[in-house]
């Protein structure tokens, strides 16, 4: 009699549920990379502008920091490859570039987006607040109030990138 793997359900039951949430999940594929390439010189990386910027408080746990990066990971590059912005005693720990959507985890760190940006590009970028990566951990409602904020992101980022 063969079994099948446990895993196997679950990932399926995995799958339609990030679909049914909005949210298409990634597969990882092994890549062959001849010996030749690891001999050559490394290129110069191109920096591309981000789109996104994220704002959390200073002092996160690294458990509150892996949710946090999971759940961007989850919603596509754009927003896994978004910077993160530490913000400490209400001021951000580097400066606050001009970008086309911010996530704010907290009122506080929302406070210190505010102080930071003009007004002008306050006005042109979607702010979306979620709540601090503690409450997240903590509670089943701050989980979905994180995923309701990053559909929220995507769609914004869509949306102004066909603009």
């Amino acid at each position: 009699m063969s079994v099948a793997p446990a895993s196997h359900g679950s990932a399926s039951r995995r799958t339609r549920m990030l679909r049914a949430l909005g949210v298409t999940p990634w597969v990882r594929r092994a890549v062959a990379v001849p010996a030749e390439a690891w001999m050559e010189p490394a290129a110069v990386p191109v920096v591309v502008p981000a789109s996104c910027v994220v704002l959390l408080p200073d002092g996160c746990a690294a458990r509150e920091l892996d949710l946090l990066g999971r759940a961007l990971a989850a919603y596509g590059p754009e927003l896994a490859r978004a910077g993160r912005i530490l913000v400490k005693d209400g001021r951000p720990g580097s400066a606050v570039p001009p970008v086309r959507a911010y996530l704010v985890f907290g009122q506080a760190q929302a406070h210190a987006l505010g102080r930071e940006l003009p007004a002008a590009v306050m006005n042109q970028a979607q702010i979306v607040l979620a709540d601090e990566p503690s409450q997240v951990l903590a509670n089943g409602g701050g989980k979905r109030r994180l995923w309701t904020a990053l559909r929220q992101l995507r769609r914004a980022l869509a949306v102004s990138g066909d603009a």
